[in-house]
């Protein structure tokens, strides 16, 4: 499995499964400390302290772990990774209980009810240190923009780290196969509205486009996010 791959100086994608499946995010802090931002599935700690391993850094470097939301291939490595490191996890407030609780959050669709009940589904879950909200920017490398995204689930968000340019987009949309898509309908709480919050993408400036799920994407990014989003009824404001 690839190791660390550099999104800008100090900022880098950790895949966490095959293909680029399922990624999480390392910043390097100035005083040398880590900020991680999401866990991965229940096997991705493992992954996540190799990965660490790879940039000098041990578990004990992390400060902080932030999450983009409470689905297990998000938070079902984050009690063992608060195990390994003692940090804090952070989640946006309408999260926060069903990452404590390792319960997926309600879904919109039939199909997504049955499959949110089939065993192995939940994680186990972890304590939530700190909640955060829209439009926070947290004292993350110079500051991390809370951009709450939510439809995929009720507190989902994505991430904008204005100094280097790199937009952390959580699930708001997918790059599978290289290819940008909406989040799958059935792993939605509300289906409409993580369409019309993912929008919001199209709103902010970035150079690189960064996903949960699938790599990253660097040559005009927000470009070919906007055209994404206009060709499927989104209609971004112009800046």
């Amino acid at each position: 499995m690839a190791g660390p791959v550099e999104l800008s100086p100090g900022v880098f994608r950790v895949p966490t499964t095959p293909m680029d499946g399922v990624n999480s995010f390392v910043f390097l802090e100035a005083d040398g400390t880590v900020t991680l931002v999401d866990c991965g599935l229940k096997g991705a700690p493992k992954k996540l302290v190799a990965a660490l391993a790879v940039l000098g850094k041990q578990p004990t470097d992390v400060r902080r772990i932030l999450l983009t939301h409470a689905h297990g291939d998000h938070a079902g490595g984050s009690a063992k990774m608060r195990e390994h490191t003692g940090a804090p996890m952070v989640v946006h407030e309408a999260d926060a209980l069903y990452a404590r609780t390792g319960k997926t959050p309600p879904k919109d669709t039939r199909l997504g009810k049955v499959l949110a009940h089939l065993p192995g589904t939940d994680w186990p879950g972890c304590p939530i240190d700190e909640t955060f909200g829209d439009g926070d920017r947290l004292d993350v490398a110079g500051g991390l923009l809370v951009v709450h995204t939510p439809g995929h689930s009720p507190g989902h968000v994505s991430f904008l780290h204005e100094a280097s340019g790199v937009l952390i987009t959580g699930d708001a949309l997918f790059n599978f196969r290289s290819r940008l898509r909406y989040s799958p309908t059935f792993f939605c709480t509300d289906v409409p509205q993580s369409r019309q919050t993912a929008d919001r993408l199209g709103e902010l400036d970035y150079e690189v486009a960064a996903f949960t799920h699938g790599p990253e994407m660097r040559d005009r990014a927000r470009e070919h996010i906007r055209t994404f989003l206009s060709r499927r009824g989104g209609i971004p404001r112009q800046r």
